[in-house]
């Protein structure tokens, strides 16, 4: 199955960047908005506590287990915003790398944002997610 998302690159922006400026839907798309996924297993534990890149890859499978029960998958998303509570840019660097890889080639519009605190007991890093789909 094809995304119905078209990414936008732009020549007159810098290609410092490893994700697209913009992105598009057609009319026809259902837009899909997934709460900030979260590093939590099944029984509500936070995971990989201490470790940027683990509580990335945890939020990562989540937000992959609920684009699938709302009919997408990752190719579907149109836009992401990583949030990650530290104010040191490398740790933004490392849930970073971690989101940009599991995006692989479909490099969605996205921010990354250090913040204060995030809402679950040792949680590093949540990921937003907006996607969109073409019912078939």
């Amino acid at each position: 199955m094809t995304s119905a998302v078209t990414l936008i690159h732009s020549a007159s922006l810098s290609s410092a960047a490893e994700y697209a400026y913009a992105a598009t839907a057609p009319a026809n798309a259902r837009l899909v908005f997934l709460a900030g996924s979260c590093p939590l297993d099944a029984d509500g534990s936070t995971v990989g506590v201490g470790d940027y890149a683990a509580q990335a890859a945890s939020c990562i499978e989540n937000m992959t287990i609920a684009l699938r029960a709302a009919g997408a998958t990752i190719r579907d998303v149109i836009s992401t915003r990583v949030l990650v509570a530290s104010t040191r840019q490398a740790d933004l660097v490392t849930a970073w790398e971690v989101v940009r890889d599991a995006f692989g080639d479909h490099d969605v519009p996205s921010t990354l944002m250090g913040v204060t605190v995030l809402g679950y007991d040792d949680q590093l890093v949540e990921i937003e997610a907006v996607a969109a789909v073409v019912d078939r």
